[in-house]
């Protein structure tokens, strides 16, 4: 399973960003699409995931309300729209694909990584 992540970029405070994952390979094998956070000197964080046959989405307290996972089976895509973005979020964002069935897999539980997307919100 491959994954390409896109859309990152820099926004002012208030603004949006939609990021985008698209999966190619065998990707009957994921179960959980997630997309992770990382600034300097934090953990990767879990920001939300979402059930790749059902819809059941996950959210960090942190983003609820201003984020929102989808998906797209028919392009393998996964988005995550973030909006009211704040400084605060600025950092690497990664997508990730599991194989395990809980949308609250911790990060060792994902078995297939994207390539990180930064994302930069100005004060």
């Amino acid at each position: 399973v491959q994954l390409q992540a896109s859309g990152g970029g820099l926004v002012q405070a208030g603004g949006s960003l939609r990021l985008s994952c698209t999966a190619s390979g065998r990707t009957f094998r994921i179960n959980v699409m997630g997309w992770f956070r990382q600034s300097p000197g934090k953990e990767r964080e879990l920001v939300a995931a979402i059930s790749w046959s059902g819809g059941a989405t996950y959210y960090v307290d942190s983003v609820k309300g201003r984020f929102a996972i989808t998906r797209d089976n028919a392009k393998n895509t996964v988005y995550l729209q973030m909006n009211s973005l704040l400084p605060e979020d600025t950092a690497l964002y990664y997508c990730a694909g599991s194989r395990a069935l809980s949308l609250r897999a911790p990060v060792n539980e994902y078995d297939y990584w994207g390539q990180g997307t930064q994302v930069t919100v100005s004060s």
